[in-house]
């Protein structure tokens, strides 16, 4: 039995903790805030209830061992997409359904496209989950899958998610459909890594789930499962430091207490652990890239609004410019995109909106927020109202005016995420895109990383197998 001190409550530090204390462990979490579930994060407001993190739950098996008692609905359409020539495709979690859909309303011929890109999209899946997603990367199992030329081949190393679609993907709308992909990690698709094919093949083979009363809901079963397993969760305790030469000997809190560990695993950013809680800082080769952000707007809405699905993404008419904007570049500072995409989600659940009203969590993409030429000062006296209403003025564009159905309209900006989670500069997912992020194991003995920022990445699934990982690797050390 081992003294275990986690840093940050958010879903990969409880999944940890719970694993860590089912195995026999005396685990504390020490949490910033004053509540648990980082990211995945609710709010409510004169009855109604907003997911303000992930609003979509997917590969569902993964929480199973968790012991949570999850009962995830599942959704049909996973997303309904709305294309700029006013097109509108539904996608489903049945393969033959989605193919069907896409027949009868881009063609036949972009339908034996999307089933040709499909059986890409597996082969990269089988490679990533069995060689990638569920283990430690270390050299030997890079080289491992090195040798495995089918797992490399399908993976494509060097070849964007972009050119991925331009291979398989005649039909520009297609090609459009999965450049979104790309952001799921935080990334543009015009260089993100073709092996992101494996985020559509998972989301459209195991389908998209929803938990009644909002995704929030898991962030109350983790902590709750913390307490039946005596897991001590203390919030509102922000870690200062980590004390550690060679390996970790704990934690020293910001109200100076000081908590002796045998293992820390931090659920912190990689950057802000190596750049500010170590006693001497180590620089993250390869982390320059940093993931967008995310603008959000919570509406409630008086009526109801049949057009919508529970997840509905409005595409804009040029989606380079979008990228062009959240990313910045050689000689163009990043901005707030004039025209980006938009997510809408609006959940049937009357859990989460008073009768007769919708509940709306509105997402775009957005630079981080920074004052560099790759972010953005969101923080800018006027610039979230203004922004706030083009949102608006783009979706009442694109055919759906709700400005005169407002019951209330709040913003939430990188800037606010980045001041809620310690998230550098309000990056959702910490590195963008790619296979490669810190490991798990640090170059320390006894601390140990997980969350978006580490392997295998972001996303619930994803931060949840890095527990598993962590949990593993500290049960054989």
């Amino acid at each position: 039995m081992s003294d275990i001190v986690v840093v940050g409550a958010g879903v990969g530090g409880l999944a940890a903790a719970i694993q860590l204390a089912e195995a026999g462990h005396r685990v504390t979490v020490f949490e910033q805030s004053g509540q648990a579930g980082g990211k995945l994060a609710g709010y409510e407001r004169d009855g109604f209830r907003f997911d303000t993190g992930p609003s979509l739950l997917t590969l569902p098996d993964v929480f199973t061992p968790l012991g949570l008692g999850l009962r995830p609905e599942p959704l049909d359409p996973v997303v309904r997409h709305v294309f700029p020539d006013g097109t509108v495709l539904d996608s489903s979690s049945d393969h033959a359904t989605f193919l069907d859909r896409i027949a009868a309303t881009l063609g036949p011929d972009a339908a034996h496209d999307w089933a040709r890109l499909w059986r890409r999209a597996e082969r990269i899946w089988h490679a990533s989950w069995d060689s990638v997603l569920q283990r430690p990367v270390t050299a030997a199992t890079l080289a491992r899958l090195s040798w495995r030329v089918g797992d490399l081949a399908a993976i494509a190393p060097g070849r964007s998610l972009r050119s991925l679609g331009r291979r398989y993907l005649r039909d520009p709308r297609l090609r459009m459909l999965l450049d979104r992909y790309a952001t799921y990690a935080g990334a543009d698709p015009r260089r993100a890594p073709a092996a992101l094919a494996a985020i559509p093949y998972a989301e459209l083979a195991f389908g998209g789930w929803y938990l009644p009363g909002g995704l929030v809901t898991l962030a109350e079963a983790l902590r709750a499962r913390c307490t039946d397993l005596n897991v001590r969760i203390e919030l509102g305790a922000p870690v200062a430091a980590i004390d550690a030469d060679r390996r970790v000997h704990g934690v020293r809190l910001a109200d100076g207490r000081h908590v002796p560990a045998d293992v820390v695993v931090s659920d912190v950013d990689a950057v802000t652990l190596y750049r500010d809680l170590l006693p001497a800082p180590k620089p993250l080769a390869g982390l320059a890239d940093r993931s967008l952000a995310g603008f959000v707007l919570l509406l409630g809405v008086r009526g109801e609004t049949p057009e919508l699905a529970h997840h509905t993404v409005f595409f804009p008419r040029h989606y380079d410019a979008e990228f062009d904007a959240v990313f910045g570049g050689p000689g163009r500072r990043a901005r707030p995109a004039g025209d980006p995409a938009v997510f809408v989600t609006r959940a049937p659940d009357p859990a989460v909106r008073p009768a007769g009203h919708e509940a709306w969590f509105v997402l775009v993409n957005a630079a981080r927020h920074g004052t560099d030429w790759s972010a953005v000062d969101w923080r800018r006296p006027g610039l979230a109202t203004a922004y706030r209403d083009r949102i608006l003025d783009v979706l009442a564009a694109r055919g759906l005016d709700v400005r005169d159905r407002l019951v209330f309209a709040e913003t939430r900006t990188p800037a606010d995420l980045a001041e809620a989670t310690g998230a550098p500069g309000g990056a959702i997912y910490g590195t963008a895109g790619g296979l490669l992020r810190p490991a798990n194991r640090s170059p320390i003995a006894g601390l140990f990383l997980v969350g978006g920022s580490a392997h295998p990445g972001g996303g619930l699934p994803m931060v949840t197998l890095s527990a598993r990982i962590v949990a593993d690797q500290i049960g054989t050390a």
